[in-house]
């Protein structure tokens, strides 16, 4: 009973201690080699090698070969030592062993010949290859600590899948390998295949420093393009929330449109940039509301001529000065211009004057408010920018350290910013507050009832809140209900040019009539929201 346990114990212990020193060779250009697998993973070789007497032989091992998808195998080899004739030399790409007349032995260790796939444990290495001269017999003998699954064994020149003349698994776990005439530069190479987990796999592949190389998905590339694909999803969801605040903006506040005895207009926003704040786009409507609010705040006088086609003139009351803002002034000077005193609405007319004259003023005057912003057409220009960039360091990186893909994620990045900056609102929080705003001083002006308003304030109440309602679509209604008082106030800014009585439903009609010279009005405009 005790000798086959015995028995049992020695066969179990062979695969990790059967390596010994390996035999000397008995022929001339022939090599006896010994490789044993560590339980780190690290592949001790000794090799004895057999030269001709008064002749040399060299072998080149190469550190970087080429492996599947574009990839290159790296190896390391460490504590080199030749017992013989001969010296060795290692570079970053190669190992070099010059071998003279005699027998020598190398011995050394290799990192990164083993492999973990699909469960296994694979050990890949030359056992000859890169000499400069014939071999007659190479015979090796593999050890491991677990016996092989399967191995395999190729000879040739590098793709060749000819058999080795001998690949077996001994009974004892010791594995062999045997070949016969090796030309000059052909190799023999061997993979055994080993349980799973038997050793820790240390293999390592790095990019072909090929161009196609430059563009392998490797692990900094993944995590970068991970990152993006995170930061991506974000800005997705940031830009479906800012369209959704821009497209719904909310309920109307609540506004009061006089404040003791004052009018005052919500932040300040002028009759001109309603438009623009609600819809995103000005029109005649918002023109001819700069024109009354001027005229409202005395820098021009409206009066009627009855036998005109479009019978009102607009006269300089007060010239432009600090109160106005860049686009009011601009409106003066068009209707205006030099020392003009007084023009007609048919001369505007003829003149085809219109919003776009002073639309970019306009536009200015909303972005300096902070309403709207300028940063979609810049993002714009600077996702361009970016793509070309990323361009440039795609080709820099492919033709030098590859990682190339990092240049792509540039580009994809310079894309979507882009792209998607033509779908970012203009219009700012402080914007949306206003769109708000001014539905309340629309749902205001539908609320006021003449009568309410206390005597002394209608004049001032009526003229300040008519460029708002006519901007806002409601002017009609806001003169209608004045116009029903007793005694309606008086338009301080309107009058004929024979002083006579203008009663206060030709207001009405005079800013008709002015939308219509700047080009017909949009109805039901633009209070969707």
């Amino acid at each position: 009973m005790l000798l086959p346990v015995l028995l049992l114990l020695v066969l179990g212990a062979a695969p990790a201690g059967a390596q010994s020193e390996p035999q000397l060779p008995a022929l001339p250009n022939s090599a006896e080699i010994s490789l044993k697998v560590e339980r780190d993973g690290a592949l001790t070789v000794v090799e004895a090698v057999s030269v001709p007497s008064e002749a040399t032989m060299t072998r080149r091992i190469p550190l970087r070969t080429a492996a599947p998808r574009d990839r290159d195998r790296i190896i390391g080899i460490r504590d080199v030592v030749i017992e013989g004739a001969g010296n060795a030399e290692l570079t970053d790409d190669e190992l070099t062993v010059k071998l003279k007349g005699g027998t020598s032995i190398v011995r050394y260790t290799v990192d990164g010949a083993v492999a973990e796939a699909d469960g296994l444990t694979r050990v890949s290495w030359q056992l000859a290859g890169g000499w400069d001269a014939r071999l007659e017999l190479v015979r090796a003998s593999f050890a491991a600590p677990a016996i092989p699954n399967a191995v395999s064994c190729y000879v040739g020149p590098e793709g060749s899948r000819a058999h080795c003349a001998t690949a077996q698994i001994a009974h004892s776990g010791l594995t062999r390998f045997s070949q016969q005439n090796l030309a000059p530069g052909q190799r023999m190479e061997i993979s055994v295949e080993l349980p799973g987990g038997t050793v820790p796999a240390n293999a390592r592949l790095e990019p072909s420093k090929t161009f196609a190389g430059a563009f392998v998905l490797t692990a900094p590339v993944g995590w970068a393009w991970g990152g993006f694909a995170l930061v991506l999803i974000a800005a997705a969801v940031g830009l479906a929330l800012l369209r959704r605040r821009d497209r719904h903006p909310g309920d109307a506040l609540p506004v009061r449109l006089l404040t003791g005895k004052a009018f005052s207009s919500p932040d300040g926003v002028l009759p001109g940039q309603v438009g623009t704040v609600l819809s995103g786009r000005a029109d005649a409507v918002d023109l001819a509301a700069t024109v009354v609010d001027l005229a409202v705040r005395n820098y021009f006088w409206v009066s009627e001529e009855p036998g005109e086609l479009t019978g009102w003139r607009l006269v300089r009351r007060n010239p432009p000065d600090e109160q106005l803002t860049d686009y009011e002034r601009a409106v003066f000077d068009l209707l205006l211009p030099g020392e003009s005193e007084s023009v007609l609405l048919s001369e505007i007319q003829a003149a085809r004057i219109g919003v776009e004259s002073v639309r970019e003023k306009l536009d200015d005057s909303v972005v300096e408010r902070r309403w709207y912003s300028r940063l979609p057409g810049r993002l714009t220009r600077v996702g361009l920018r970016i793509c070309l960039y990323g361009l440039f360091l795609t080709v820099l990186l492919a033709l030098t350290v590859g990682y190339a893909q990092l240049g792509l994620i540039v580009i994809a990045a310079g894309a979507v910013l882009a792209v998607a900056a033509r779908w970012l609102p203009v219009r700012t929080g402080a914007g949306v507050l206003l769109h708000r705003r001014l539905l309340g001083v629309r749902e205001a002006l539908l609320a006021t009832k003449a009568t309410d308003v206390p005597k002394l304030e209608r004049e001032v109440l009526l003229s300040r809140a008519l460029p708002y309602a006519l901007a806002l679509g409601e002017q009609e209604r806001w003169v209608a209900g004045f116009a029903e008082l007793k005694g309606p106030p008086k338009i301080y800014w309107y009058g004929k040019e024979d002083d006579g009585e203008v009663p206060i439903a030709r207001v009405s009609d005079f800013t008709a009539a002015l939308v219509g010279t700047f080009a017909a009005t949009r109805q039901g405009r633009r209070l969707e929201a």
